[in-house]
């Protein structure tokens, strides 16, 4: 029998946001039915090798810094997938390549912040308080745009599929963060009505007001998603907890719960020793990585229209490959922007080079793209959110339209 410690620890149920309007299910009936724009973010845990994810193939400098694990030019056997003449993607990412074609996939390369951390931990915390440098920040960026925009505070608005609470949704805006929606649930009736009990007779005040709405986002969830779920247009989901995190989101998705905001994560990408090439274990978990969200944006299909995913890494990997024929902890990197209403075929940003007097401290890809500039146009242009807003979302940081990078339409 599943016991009361198991489950609190279980983070089936890692609700640690409060202050849940008692009658928030009538608010996500009432929004059922109604297409909310959709916010979906990716994090890449372990600071990703840009590039050779996102290949500068016309850079010389590129092959001289990485004579065993650089992607070869396009044409080549495990060659670099064309994009414009310049840049390539990886090979195992063809997933992504009808994305690119059909417009709906733009790339901002040597973005990233402008800390000099090589902290994965504090990296990792800037990014997701979008306060690089500020440890005290006590929220993250998303949830700082749900407080801002606080006009439907309903606990199924903010979702992550991971076990844990992101750093980027932590903060009093209502959020949750479950394993999958079948473990949310916990389709043994008699065992949540003696855990429903159990918490109904807690002495802890928060952590009894916190568990009824999630037993009240248990039952909505029970009607919305019950039965086994089939992706649409023949979208095939990669079997890994990533792939299986992202249809979730799907599934969400189209129940209409009233989602506004999802978060995924794709781990283990801190490449030291043997990183690979065309193949290998960094290959295998961009593959894992591009047909996830191409299969995410293919069952979603016209919702598209009303989405942006949008992807991001602590930090890029030193350009010079190490003696281990990996990679070492660096600074300037790639983001993916994938959407109905992005420009694509477009690589953004303004290119630093890759010769050492041109790579940041002598040895990493500079930034030319601070990261807030493409998250505050996500939320201004995508999310609709305006100066003022935008302004609480990004603390100490001038939010400036002047600064976007052109990615979205308005």
């Amino acid at each position: 029998m599943t016991s009361r410690r198991v489950f609190l620890k279980s983070g089936a149920m890692a609700m640690v946001t409060m202050g849940f309007a008692p009658s928030f299910l009538a608010r996500t009936a009432a929004a059922t039915g109604t297409r909310k724009k959709l916010l979906i973010t990716v994090f890449q845990r372990g600071a990703v090798d840009g590039l050779n994810m996102v290949v500068p193939y016309g850079e010389a400098d590129y092959y001289r810094a990485r004579p065993s694990i650089a992607i070869a030019r396009p044409g080549a056997a495990d060659g670099a997938i064309d994009l414009n003449g310049f840049f390539g993607l990886h090979p195992r990412m063809s997933s992504f390549k009808p994305l690119w074609d059909r417009g709906d996939l733009a790339i901002v390369h040597a973005s990233g912040s402008h800390d000099t951390t090589r902290s994965h931990f504090d990296a990792q915390d800037y990014m997701e308080s979008a306060t690089p440098g500020v440890k005290s920040t006590s929220d993250g960026w998303l949830n700082r745009y749900l407080q801002a925009k606080d006009d439907e505070r309903n606990p199924l608005r903010a979702v992550a599929l991971t076990q844990q609470m992101p750093r980027t949704l932590q903060g009093v805006a209502p959020a949750l963060a479950m394993g999958n929606t079948a473990d949310f649930a916990v389709a043994d009736i008699s065992a949540r009505t003696s855990f429903e009990e159990i918490y109904q007779a807690a002495q802890d005040k928060s952590l009894h007001g916190t568990a009824g709405e999630a037993f009240d986002a248990m039952r909505t969830l029970a009607k919305s998603t019950s039965g086994r779920y089939q992706p649409a247009n023949g979208a095939v989901y990669p079997r890994s907890p990533f792939g299986q995190a992202l249809q979730e989101i799907a599934r969400l998705a189209k129940s209409d719960v009233g989602l506004e905001i999802a978060f995924a994560e794709s781990t283990q990408w801190d490449h030291h020793v043997n990183q690979g090439a065309g193949s290998g274990q960094m290959a295998n978990r961009l593959d894992d990585f591009s047909r996830g969200i191409a299969a995410l944006a293919q069952d979603l299909g016209e919702r598209m229209a009303d989405t942006v995913i949008l992807t991001m890494s602590e930090f890029g990997r030193a350009v010079a490959e190490n003696g281990s024929r990996g990679t070492d902890h660096g600074h300037g990197n790639a983001m993916f922007v994938i959407g109905g209403g992005v420009k694509g075929r477009e690589v953004y940003g303004t290119w630093p080079g890759l010769k050492a007097d041109q790579r940041f401290e002598g040895r990493d890809l500079a930034v030319t793209t601070d990261f807030r500039d493409v998250f505050s146009e996500v939320v201004m242009k995508h999310l609709g959110a305006g100066a003022p807003t935008a302004a609480k979302v990004f603390p100490g940081y001038q939010v400036k339209a002047s600064a976007f990078r052109g990615i979205l339409d308005m």
